[in-house]
C-alpha cells in the first residue's frame, strides 16, 4: 500500500507598507474571482482580513508599498523569512514612486517639519511618540533594497487582471483568457 498523499493548498497573503492602498482596492476589484481563488488556496493574512501576525510557512505574497519607517522594515523582514514568493505588488514596492517623493526633500526631520509644523493648522509640533508616528527610515526604500525580491508586479495600481494572472502563475495555475 502506497503512503497517501496530503492534499496541499497553497497559503497566501498580502501586506501593506507606505503606500496609498490602491493596489489593494485594485485586488478586492477582481470581485467574484476572489472566490475561485478561495476555492484553490488560502489567504492567511491581509490588510482585509482580521488576522494581526504575520504567519509562517507562506507560499506567495503581494507586498504592496515602499519601506519608509522602521515599522515596515521589521515587518518586510519577517515577511521575507517566512514566505517563498515574495512579490512587489505595485509601483511603490517596485520602485519607491509617489511615497519616495519625501527622498528629495532631505532627512526625515526635514520632512516632518514642513508636515507638522509648518503646515500645521493647529497645535504645531512633531510627535515624537513612535507609537502615533513610527521613527522614519532616511530615505524611502523600494523593496527590492531591502529583501529579495522574487517577482514584480508593476502598475499604480496594476490591473486585476494582471493580479489574477500573477496569482495564478504563481499558485501554478494557466493564464486565463479575457
Amino acid at each position: 500500500m502506497s503512503p497517501q498523499k496530503k492534499h496541499f493548498r497553497p497559503r497566501i497573503a498580502t501586506v501593506w507598507l507606505a503606500g496609498c492602498s490602491g493596489c489593494h482596492m485594485s485586488f478586492l476589484d477582481l470581485d467574484e474571482w476572489l472566490f475561485d481563488l478561495a476555492e484553490i488556496a488560502d489567504v492567511v493574512f491581509s490588510p482585509i482580513a482580521d488576522v494581526k501576525e504575520y504567519p509562517e510557512n507562506v507560499d506567495a505574497v503581494l507586498v504592496e508599498g515602499a519601506v519608509a519607517n522602521e515599522d515596515n522594515l521589521e515587518l518586510i523582514r519577517k515577511v521575507r523569512a517566512r514566505t517563498k514568493i515574495l512579490v512587489a505588488f505595485g509601483d511603490c514596492a517596485v520602485t519607491g514612486n509617489v511615497t519616495a517623493l519625501r527622498n528629495p526633500l532631505g532627512g526625515p526631520e526635514v520632512f516632518l517639519e514642513r508636515a507638522y509644523v509648518q503646515e500645521a493648522d493647529t497645535q504645531p509640533g512633531i510627535p515624537r511618540d513612535h507609537s502615533v508616528v513610527p521613527e522614519l527610515l532616511p530615505r524611502v526604500l523600494p523593496l527590492h533594497q531591502v529583501v529579495k525580491v522574487d517577482a514584480y508586479l508593476r502598475g499604480c495600481p496594476p490591473s486585476p487582471a494582471a493580479i489574477r494572472d500573477l496569482l495564478l502563475s504563481a499558485l501554478g495555475g494557466e493564464k486565463e483568457k479575457e
